[in-house]
């Protein structure tokens, strides 16, 4: 028996069939826990800007001490 390959149209339409079904098995945070990730994304950027913001000043007055000495 002859197999017929697949026209893009039919590979577009098994691939989108494919993408639904994976997405109805992705458990999907709740309110609550979106809220708290973001909170703990927001915390910790901030936190790492303050050091990078220290080292920074710390880096440049140790420079300016050696170059203006």
């Amino acid at each position: 028996m002859e197999q017929k390959s697949k026209t893009p149209a039919t590979k577009g339409k098994g691939y989108l069939k494919g993408v639904r079904s994976e997405f109805k098995k992705v458990i999907w945070p709740t309110k609550k826990e979106t809220i708290n990730y973001t909170s703990v994304v927001i915390l910790i950027s901030v936190l790492v800007g303050a050091i990078v913001y220290g080292l920074d000043l710390t880096f440049t007055q140790l420079l300016n001490l050696i170059i203006l000495k």
